[in-house]
């Protein structure tokens, strides 16, 4: 089932979102520039607040602090007008190998939370990134798509994109 398939002004799709399996939900897009950068722009706190919410849900990322190494934890402080507590979404890193892959843990949902699994492979200066996120039961997927939570990734990616672009111009 695919849920969403935006295409790029030249009619070519550029982010990927499939429900896979039962229980998992996948993330594909080709990034222009290298792996190493991407892979910072996941793993450094100050650029990853800079692409990580779409800023059309109106959403801000107040903090992210992370030790990001296996075994390390994260932890993201997000607020919304509409609210007044913040919301923490938070977790382990499962494992982390530089340049190439992600894996962690989203515990902030209790026994419902998600395993997510990012890969990043270079092919000819770009970077193909792909995001799993493995759910414990069917429902907590469903639950998920029903709340919007994985609808933004297509918003995400582009922001992460600019990123790299701003990022690579100046190495």
């Amino acid at each position: 089932m695919d849920v969403s398939g935006r295409n790029d002004a030249a009619g070519e799709a550029r982010t990927t979102m499939d429900r896979t399996l039962e229980r998992e939900f996948v993330v594909t897009r080709t990034v222009e520039g290298p792996a190493h950068l991407v892979f910072e722009a996941w793993t450094r706190p100050e650029l990853f607040q800079r692409w990580w919410v779409p800023k059309s849900c109106g959403i801000s990322l107040i903090s992210f602090e992370a030790d990001i190494r296996t075994g390390g934890t994260y932890r993201l402080l997000m607020g919304h007008p509409s609210s007044e507590q913040p919301m923490a979404f938070f977790g382990r890193y499962i494992e982390v190998t530089p340049h190439s892959r992600l894996v962690w843990t989203n515990d902030e949902g209790g026994q419902d939370g998600a395993l997510t699994t990012a890969t990043f492979e270079e092919k000819d200066g770009a970077t193909q990134v792909v995001v799993r996120e493995l759910y414990l039961t069917k429902k907590a997927l469903d639950q998920a798509i029903a709340s919007g939570s994985t609808s933004g990734w297509s918003e995400q990616f582009k922001q992460l994109e600019q990123l790299i672009i701003n990022l690579d111009a100046k190495v």
